[in-house]
């Protein structure tokens, strides 16, 4: 298996609030996706996250933890993502629960497994941008959030966030052709393997969410579609 986050092409998230069967669950982690992430926005529990990392770990697919509260964070991961939103119009979002975080789990966080995201929600109809109270940034703003995750925050990742709508490529183009260090993930949206490809070829790594609980079979072929282009 990969570990090298600068390598992968490719991530399925699986909700931790949504059921998946065991035999879609096994076909996610054999399908040669780099990684599986585990998280959501809502009703995220602890015994929900417990539940897939129990049911990923039967294999060797990478497993990372996006961090959406507190209560269920949990030992037994590969890597901790820890989103910080960058068009959220409160200090929340960006300061004020890491801050507290560190305070309560500080001296006890693997800082080799924890990727700090600086994350831009794009969909002002997803239920993540109405809960940090995001702002709809143009793409002008986009441009300069990126360029401060990788000058300013130095974050190993900018995530471009659309939440179920897809996005426009030549924007997620153009906030590439800032990066250099920080690595481009685009999220959204991606409904077959057109769309796999398209935004692969703009896109450091692409996720694929959504797809999984309503067509499994076309959320398993983006894995081959981005792999050929790579």
């Amino acid at each position: 298996m990969n570990y090298s986050i600068e390598d992968w092409d490719h991530l399925f998230k699986l909700d931790p609030a949504k059921e998946i069967s065991d035999e879609d669950l096994d076909a996610i982690c054999e399908s040669g996706t780099d990684a599986v992430i585990v998280g959501g926005t809502d009703d995220v529990t602890l015994d929900g996250v417990l539940d897939l990392l129990s049911r990923i770990r039967q294999h060797t697919v990478p497993c990372i933890l996006e961090i959406s509260n507190l209560e269920s964070i949990t030992p037994g991961f590969d890597f901790y993502f820890i989103p910080m939103v960058m068009n959220s119009s409160e200090k929340k979002w960006m300061m004020d629960i890491h801050h507290a975080a560190i305070k309560e789990y500080g001296d006890s966080i693997d800082w080799d497994k924890t990727v700090v995201e600086g994350y831009c929600i794009m969909n002002e109809d997803a239920k993540a941008f109405k809960k940090t109270n995001s702002v709809v940034p143009d793409n002008d703003d986009v441009t300069a959030y990126a360029y401060m995750a990788e000058h300013i925050y130095h974050f190993p990742v900018f995530y471009m966030e659309y939440s179920g709508e897809y996005g426009d490529p030549e924007l997620v183009k153009a906030v590439n052709e800032q990066l250099t260090d920080t690595k481009l993930v685009y999220g959204g949206g991606i409904e077959d393997n057109f769309k796999a490809r398209e935004m692969k070829q703009n896109a450091d790594t692409i996720v694929v969410g959504n797809l999984i609980y309503s067509d499994i079979n076309k959320a398993l072929k983006t894995v081959k579609a981005v792999k050929e282009i790579t």
